[in-house]
């Protein structure tokens, strides 16, 4: 996990896994314990920047249409900001 080049909140960390995983659609029974891991890191990151208390999110997009650019699953944790879903 490392603070992002281009964050888009005061907080901005990504949480990447080091075995591959091209997207969420990738996610099976015999991987899927990667993905847990990566909340529980989610969880403890969010505590030490002081985020859970107010809230945060957690984020990844999927294939191109989602937003993802780069082709290896990675979350985006953010905070320290309020965030607004659109409406409509």
């Amino acid at each position: 996990a490392f603070h992002d080049i281009d964050p888009q909140a005061p907080v901005h960390i990504l949480i990447i896994p080091k075995q591959h995983i091209k997207s969420v659609n990738e996610i099976t029974a015999e991987n899927s314990a990667v993905v847990a891991h990566i909340f529980e890191v989610a969880a403890q990151l969010a505590k030490e920047n002081n985020l859970s208390e107010d809230g945060y999110r957690v984020v990844t997009n999927i294939g191109d249409a989602g937003g993802q650019t780069v082709k290896h699953l990675h979350f985006h944790l953010m905070g320290g900001r309020n965030f607004t879903w659109p409406a409509g």
